[in-house]
């Protein structure tokens, strides 16, 4: 009995051995890992940072001439001559056109024979009312006649200076019948041409005359954003508190930039009720006339003082489904953090932050189609390539030659 029990202990124990260290070992090894522990992710970030960078904004406008005069006739009459060639530029008081003279010069000589008329009449009376002014006292006459012979006289200058008056007027409209250029500029097309009858003071001009040395640049922009312009400009004081001058450049259709810097005037603004935008003026320069009247620029407004900015990469801003703008974050947790942020114009390849960042956070910038906020993340370490496409300028030639 006691060798059949010690047969039947001794697998026992082994089997119980067996199963003891097999427990041992799946302890030291631990729990399988599962699906609700995730593991974290690689990005790509960059640093948030405060920069100078110059205030500048791009609006669409339109240029309009610096001047417009149409020419209108002051006389009726016919036309004789049409002395410009159309689209010349020509001086202010230069002759445009030659109305027929013959009738204005018979008016003036008519108006200049009454005049000559009312001096003579008025000699006669000066005379005779100073020969009865004499003949009162010696009472010669009575006091009625020398009165009526001094009112008389006095009437009689009275004419001169009425014939004097329409002298001037025949004059004056005989001067109209050469029709001058109010202004300096380029003139276009001529509306009418020898022959035409013309009427002073017509509806429509004879030639139109555009000043082009300078040039509007009128740009639509909302009324809001232009208040928060005008503040940011008037903020900066020059020592004697005048208002610094906004610089402003014509870029054309072809993305190219117009040679010449204009500057920006904000008087004379009004707000369109339809539309809630206010048409704001600039003058540029235009002396190899360049730009014409009515053609489609974009300008861009830049301040001459720069101002503190955040810039971050466009790769890292990611729009939500009411298209707000977005960034994630790595915050002090490692954890992906979403952010809404207020974004401003655009510089290069990056972006103006007008609100919701602060210096020094991370910025994730790649690999945000594999994250999602709350999620834990770990920051790749910058790759050499991106040192070098960082800052190109600081391998010199001689160095790559090596």
């Amino acid at each position: 009995m006691d060798n059949f029990g010690k047969k039947i202990s001794f697998p026992l124990l082994a089997l119980t051995a067996g199963l003891f260290l097999f427990a041992c070992k799946d302890a030291k090894q631990g729990p399988p890992p599962t699906a609700a522990t995730p593991m974290a992710v690689e990005v790509t970030t960059v640093p948030v940072t405060s920069q100078q960078t110059p205030l500048s904004i791009e609006l669409p406008g339109r240029t309009a001439a610096y001047r417009v005069a149409e020419v209108r006739p002051q006389v009726s009459g016919i036309v004789q001559k049409r002395l410009f060639t159309e689209g010349s530029v020509i001086k202010a008081g230069e002759l445009l056109y030659q109305i027929d003279p013959a009738s204005y010069q018979a008016a003036l000589a008519i108006a200049e024979a009454t005049q000559a008329k009312s001096e003579a009449l008025e000699y006669s009376a000066r005379l005779r009312s100073t020969r009865y002014l004499t003949l009162v006292r010696n009472k010669a006459v009575s006091e009625q006649e020398q009165i009526d012979a001094e009112a008389t006289w006095k009437q009689t200058l009275a004419e001169v200076a009425a014939a004097k008056a329409a002298v001037q007027n025949a004059r004056i409209n005989l001067e109209y019948t050469r029709v001058t250029a109010p202004i300096a500029g380029r003139i276009g097309k001529s509306q009418v041409s020898e022959g035409a009858l013309v009427t002073a003071q017509q509806g429509t001009a004879l030639a139109t005359i555009q000043q082009l040395d300078r040039l509007y640049v009128d740009v639509s922009q909302s009324s809001s954003e232009l208040l928060q312009l005008k503040r940011k400009l008037l903020a900066q004081k020059v020592d004697n508190q005048e208002q610094l001058k906004t610089e402003v450049k014509v870029v054309l259709d072809d993305n190219s930039v117009y040679s010449e810097t204009g500057v920006l005037e904000f008087s004379d603004v009004s707000v369109d009720q339809s539309t809630g935008t206010v048409t704001i003026r600039a003058i540029i320069g235009n002396p190899r006339h360049e730009l014409l009247p009515g053609m489609f620029v974009r300008a861009r407004l830049t301040s001459d003082r720069p101002q503190t900015t955040i810039l971050v990469p466009q790769a890292g801003i990611i729009r939500n489904n009411r298209g707000q703008a977005m960034v994630m974050l790595v915050n002090n947790q490692s954890l992906v953090e979403a952010r809404p942020v207020e974004t401003g114009q655009n510089i290069g390849d990056q972006i103006m932050i007008t609100k919701g960042l602060s210096e020094g956070e991370q910025l994730i910038v790649a690999g945000l189609q594999k994250i999602r906020p709350g999620v834990p993340v770990k920051i790749a370490p910058p790759q050499p390539g991106a040192e070098k496409q960082a800052a190109p300028t600081t391998q010199t030639p001689a160095k790559k030659a090596e």
